[in-house]
């Protein structure tokens, strides 16, 4: 008897959390079409009503991102810089992107000698002065040419960031799909 009453009380409990959970859930039909739509509704923070569907496909469409273009008028040796630096790159970054470029840079042979800019954010600017470089007036990263430089700003007292561009992303102590995600200051080039 004790034993048939302990089950049934805790039927009970699984029958009443089961049935508040399903609460949140539920299936709302379209009033403009047939088409059946899940739908998950919850209260937000204020307590405002909200909704999402819920998605239950696999969405074939990858991003893409757009291959980048090569420029016959630049340096050809900028191009070897980012292949050469592409080897280089580890998975992850270790916070020594300008370190990489600059190596990638006297490798290929782009620059006669060593950058002696500590921060990335100032690279642009030595590399029109010292080296030759001229600025792009390209404002999109997706739209620089293969092997030029890209340099970025930072907040406060940071060191910046400066990449190239490869054909198919960027490429600096690290390989990435997408751009660094600072203020771009310059894509900068040799002819």
């Amino acid at each position: 008897m004790r034993k048939i009453l302990s089950l049934s009380v805790v039927g009970a409990f699984c029958m009443a959390v089961f049935a508040t959970q399903s609460q949140a859930a539920d299936l709302k039909k379209d009033s403009k079409s047939t088409s059946l739509f899940k739908t998950f509704f919850f209260k937000d923070a204020s307590g405002s009503e909200k909704s999402a569907e819920i998605v239950t496909k696999y969405q074939p469409r990858k991003i893409v991102y757009p291959v980048a273009k090569i420029d016959p008028s630049i340096d050809p040796k900028l191009r070897r810089a980012a292949t050469i630096a592409e080897e280089r790159a580890r998975a992850h970054s270790r916070s020594r992107c300008w370190h990489y470029v600059k190596e990638a840079l006297v490798a290929a042979g782009v620059v006669s000698s060593r950058p002696k800019s500590e921060f990335a954010k100032d690279a642009g600017q030595e590399l029109v002065s010292s080296y030759g470089f001229k600025k792009l007036a390209v404002r999109d990263p997706f739209k620089a040419p293969v092997g030029s430089v890209l340099v970025y700003g930072a907040r406060r007292r940071a060191a910046g960031h400066v990449e190239l561009r490869t054909k198919d992303g960027f490429v600096s102590d690290f390989r990435s799909k997408i751009p660094s995600h600072r203020p771009l200051l310059g894509v900068y080039v040799k002819s």
